[in-house]
C-alpha cells in the first residue's frame, strides 16, 4: 500500500474530498482508514441512502466510494443525484450479480469486495485523473 498511496513522498489522493457510502461499520472504517491514509479528505462516511444523498450535496466533493446494498434499499438514488452534479463514483461491492447496475452506468467501475487496499486507492485516482 505505501508505495501506491504516495508518490516521492505526496500522498496520492491528497486533499481530494471523497464520501464513503457503506452500511457495515468495519468495512466503512476500513475504506475511510485507506482513503484517508493516501491523503484523502472524507467528507461523508454514509451508512444510510438518506445520509449519502445529502452528502452527495456537499460543495468541493471530489468522488464517491457506493456500495450497491444499503440494507433493503440501494445506492442508485446517491449515483443519480452524484452523475446530475458531475461527481465520479465507484461501486464497492460484495453482490455478484452487478447486471442492473452496468444497464444504468455501463462505464462505471465496479470493485468486488473485498479489494486490496491498492486496488481502491488506483480505482479513485483514476476517478480523479479523468
Amino acid at each position: 500500500m505505501e508505495q501506491l498511496s504516495k508518490l516521492d513522498g505526496v500522498s496520492i489522493l491528497r486533499g481530494a474530498r471523497v464520501m464513503v457510502v457503506e452500511d457495515d461499520f468495519i468495512i466503512a472504517m476500513e475504506l475511510e482508514s485507506v482513503l484517508a491514509d493516501a491523503g484523502a479528505e472524507i467528507v461523508g462516511l454514509c451508512r444510510t441512502v438518506e445520509d449519502a444523498l445529502d452528502y452527495a450535496d456537499e460543495e468541493g466533493l471530489a468522488a464517491a466510494v457506493l456500495d450497491v446494498r444499503m440494507g433493503r434499499d440501494t445506492s442508485a438514488p446517491v449515483a443519480r443525484r452524484l452523475m446530475e452534479r458531475g461527481i465520479p463514483f465507484i461501486f464497492y461491492t460484495g453482490q455478484v450479480d452487478t447486471e442492473f447496475i452496468r444497464a444504468e452506468w455501463p462505464a462505471c467501475r465496479i470493485l468486488s469486495k473485498p479489494a486490496a487496499p491498492e486496488m481502491i486507492v488506483a480505482a479513485v485516482a483514476h476517478l480523479l485523473e479523468h
